[in-house]
């Protein structure tokens, strides 16, 4: 594949195109609410193997409020877990009249992953340890000094 979008039956390769500049700009800004948009949110659920999640907000809430939630949406574009789809298992988003932009936002992902990853592994880690610190403390154990340090690292 050469990255040129076609156009398709519910999108032109110009509409493609806004939406893969929407991605890359969603990803480079860490993933925040603000540059998600109703452009992207439609593209991911219409033609990208995600349910509508009710809206734009309900589908942000679902992939990008809990860090855990979000690597497995970020796994769905990554090569090194497959492309398989976060709700269904296939791959059959990545063939069709939207091959070409999912797969533009697969190598997209690419140059963006690695920090991300990062990111949200130390969210994950930080939330997970603070709660575990709570848990303790309810039951009168204190948590190890420096475990407590790398939740506030």
């Amino acid at each position: 594949m050469d990255g040129a979008m076609t156009d398709s039956e519910f999108m032109s390769a110009k509409e493609k195109t806004l939406v893969l500049e929407q991605w890359e700009r969603f990803l480079k800004n860490g993933l925040k609410v603000e540059w998600f948009t109703g452009r992207l949110y439609e593209h991911l659920s219409l033609h990208a193997s995600f349910i509508a999640h009710f809206n734009r907000q309900g589908f942000f809430d679902t992939y990008f409020e809990d860090p855990e939630a979000t690597i497995r949406f970020l796994n769905q574009f990554d090569g090194d877990h497959g492309f398989r789809s976060a709700e269904c298992g296939g791959t059959w988003w990545l063939k069709g009249d939207y091959g070409d932009i999912n797969g533009a936002m697969c190598r997209v992902l690419e140059s963006y992953k690695v920090p991300l990853y990062m990111k949200l592994k130390g969210e994950t880690r930080r939330r997970d340890l603070a709660l575990a610190g709570r848990l303790l403390a309810k039951h009168g154990i204190a948590l190890d000094s420096k475990a407590n340090e790398d939740v506030h690292a």
